[in-house]
């Protein structure tokens, strides 16, 4: 019967497979020294605010340490913008991150993404979109400190 069925055109076509196989479920490997590996994730909608009329936040963890920095900006930033806050908040005060952790943001075009990690030697790992089991850590953290912030 299983001969019948794997040489039959009929059954192959009833029975193909859809959609592309997915890659197996990696574990992100822990890091050795703080700032080594952080997420980055973007919170958008509190009331605006100080001087400059901040309406969004830039939130980044330190995997090891735990520790958080949010950086006030605005939702119509563009990446440029975002890259200069990155270089001046982080970079330039706790070194350049190994890895970072991050979902698929338009905010940040992946082709400039790609070129400043290049640049920075920096290996960019992205988040499941929907599903924080990804990356329970980070986004448990960014989850408390969106509500603090709103």
């Amino acid at each position: 019967m299983c001969e019948y069925i794997n040489t039959s055109e009929r059954c192959q076509k009833a029975n193909r497979k859809h959609g592309e196989k997915y890659g197996l479920i990696q574990h992100l490997e822990e890091p050795k020294h703080p700032w080594e590996t952080i997420n980055m994730d973007w919170v958008t909608g509190p009331v605006p605010g100080g001087k400059e009329n901040f309406n969004s936040f830039l939130i980044i963890v330190d995997r090891i340490s735990k520790r958080v920095r949010c950086l006030p900006c605005h939702k119509e930033d563009t990446a440029m913008n975002t890259a200069l806050l990155f270089w001046n908040n982080i970079i330039s005060t706790c070194g350049v991150p190994q890895v970072i952790i991050s979902d698929m943001d338009l905010k940040f075009p992946l082709e400039i993404r790609n070129n400043l990690y290049e640049m920075l030697g920096t290996k960019l790992a992205f988040s499941t979109a929907y599903h924080p089991q990804t990356d329970g850590l980070g986004k448990r953290i960014i989850q408390t400190m969106e509500n603090i912030l709103r």
